[in-house]
């Protein structure tokens, strides 16, 4: 097949608009959706300091190298990739020298944290005292906690998460499954800074998983394709599931779900305005006497 829009061979099918497109103007259309993204999301006045949430995946590495791309030349902006080491014995070990390499390629700063330097247990060690089906429950709070840690160390402005149309989709219609319309509310990218919290961004939410991993091939970055051995218990994957089997069905519905959640992100606000947050006695913000991850270390025994 030929790109649509030139003679060159077609590396790509985009189902949902019927368009055959070539490598350039595939990267091309890639990118002029991140540009929108980045230009919506950032307040780029002034000197602004990014932090982007690389894990070493397609996903991650595309958004570093595509902020890089957009923004490294511009007066001002600093970028510095945070990857949190949860202490998975054999994953992250090849997935954190992706991130490494990216980085010294670009000239970007690179910082580690990990779960241990936080709580003092790695993930497989409260894996051991929970279970393997609590792994991403515990996962995902305490990887928010190391990322908003050091992101305000660093003194970062914004955090750029590297969550594609994909994950945007599912995350959205989980939300809506479970009735919790408070949590949809306060889905990302922020717009406002809540006292403690480093707002996050997300420069690929309209890029889909598909797409982001073409880019990753196409511009040769590094990553790793490793997947995380406790996944296969995550929630998600049954939304993942469903989205999956509705997009090969009907072309454009990830789109549809955003679009449709993105119209209805003022009313949400008003409807469920920020509460007024305290502050847990690890010194972080809560909406409650004590955070999420204080309430799990107790349970564990910390």
């Amino acid at each position: 097949m030929r790109c649509s829009k030139c003679a060159a061979p077609a590396v790509t099918f985009i189902r949902y608009n019927g368009s055959h497109l070539c490598q350039d103007h595939f990267l091309e259309y890639v990118e002029k959706r991140v540009k929108r993204e980045v230009r919506s999301q950032l307040q780029l006045d002034g000197e602004v300091h990014i932090g982007v949430g690389a894990s070493g995946g397609k996903d991650s590495q595309a958004a570093l190298y595509l902020l890089h791309r957009i923004l490294g030349c511009r007066q001002g902006i600093r970028i510095t990739a945070i990857t949190v080491d949860e202490g998975i014995e054999g994953y992250r070990q090849q997935t954190i020298p992706k991130v490494r390499e990216l980085c010294s390629s670009l000239g970007l700063e690179h910082v580690v944290t990990s779960f241990e330097d936080v709580t003092k247990l790695s993930l497989d060690s409260m894996v051991g005292r929970t279970g393997e089906k609590e792994a991403c429950t515990y996962c995902g709070v305490f990887r928010r906690r190391c990322l908003n840690l050091a992101a305000k160390e660093l003194g970062v402005n914004v955090l750029a998460l590297g969550h594609n149309l994909d994950d945007m989709a599912q995350s959205i219609l989980m939300n809506f499954m479970r009735g919790d319309v408070e949590r949809l509310a306060r889905l990302g990218p922020h717009e406002r800074v809540q006292p403690g919290l480093v707002p996050r961004g997300q420069p690929l939410r309209t890029i889909p998983e598909k797409e982001t991993y073409l880019y990753a091939l196409l511009t040769e970055l590094p990553f790793s394709d490793a997947e995380c051995p406790y996944a296969v218990h995550a929630l998600r994957n049954e939304y993942r599931d469903i989205v999956d089997g509705m997009e090969h069905r009907h072309p454009g519905t990830r789109h549809s779900i955003l679009g449709s959640f993105d119209r209805l992100r003022p009313l949400m606000r008003d409807g469920f305005p920020q509460a007024q947050l305290s502050t847990c006695g690890c010194g972080e913000p809560t909406l409650n006497e004590r955070c999420m991850a204080c309430e799990m270390l107790l349970k564990l025994g910390k």
